[in-house]
């Protein structure tokens, strides 16, 4: 059987834990060939960021190219892409590719607290890609820039999804952490509400978790699973991973991505 393939659009997180090396590893544990377009190096760890170096807007299209040329991916993740001009490029290219199940993550501030995207990327973003998206991730914060809304309670989260996914014709996932609504999830999809249940981890360590839920979204879709069934089985992997308690890092830790991986090359 031939192996399902997905393509992260992301910065790089050199401590691992968040970014496309988070995405690479949830994509493999998720049954997926894992590819990568880097939009930014970045020199950061649990406690925060400390420098970005984008990469070019021709060098990004030079690496999307590579790789829908060659190995075209069934799915595709997208995730920090800081610039107005980085986003102009990857929504041409996904145009011009007829790429599908794009799952989009604005990620617009790290887990640190350290800001991720420009102001006047975020209009391009919703102008320009979200249009062509499968669905996009936002968590709370980043919900109410999408939506210009303030997100208090669950009736919020209805109104601010159904904002999104209207405006931006795709399904929203609206994720509900940031102390609302415990950790269930709202999915806006066809016209359609529906909360996915979620059991609160006490994990302090949670960076990436944006990464590597979106990019589980995406594998899944990949598999030919639908939508609602793909963000069902990337909650039950995330809590599976968050679960595993791993502490490296003297701030908010990343996951253990590979709690369920039993193969006798990883003993």
């Amino acid at each position: 059987m031939k192996m399902k393939t997905a393509l992260t659009i992301a910065g790089s997180d050199c401590s691992g834990g968040a970014g496309i090396q988070a995405d690479l590893k949830t994509m493999t544990m998720n049954g997926v060939y894992a590819m990568s377009a880097i939009t930014a190096l970045t020199a950061q760890n649990t406690t925060g960021v400390l420098a970005i170096q984008e990469s070019t807007p021709d060098f990004l299209k030079q690496q999307l190219d590579a790789i829908f040329e060659d190995i075209y991916p069934d799915a595709v993740k997208i995730g920090m892409v800081a610039s107005s001009e980085l986003i102009r490029v990857i929504a041409d290219r996904v145009r011009h590719y007829e790429a599908t199940n794009i799952v989009v993550d604005p990620v617009m501030v790290a887990t640190s607290g350290s800001a991720l995207m420009n102001n006047d990327a975020v209009q391009t973003l919703i102008e320009e890609l979200l249009p062509f998206a499968t669905l996009v991730t936002p968590n709370i914060p980043e919900a109410q820039v999408l939506s210009g809304l303030t997100i208090e309670n669950k009736e919020d989260m209805m109104i601010a999804a159904k904002h999104i996914g209207d405006n931006c014709h795709c399904a929203v996932l609206l994720k509900g952490g940031h102390s609302i609504n415990d950790a269930n999830d709202l999915l806006y999809a066809n016209g359609e509400l529906h909360w996915f249940e979620g059991k609160r981890i006490d994990n302090p360590n949670t960076h990436g978790t944006g990464c590597t839920l979106s990019s589980a979204i995406a594998s899944n879709l990949a598999k030919g699973y639908t939508l609602g069934e793909s963000v069902q089985r990337a909650k039950d992997y995330i809590s599976g991973a968050l679960a595993a308690m791993l502490d490296l890092g003297q701030g908010s830790g990343p996951m253990n991505h590979a709690f369920d991986l039993d193969g006798r090359f990883a003993k």
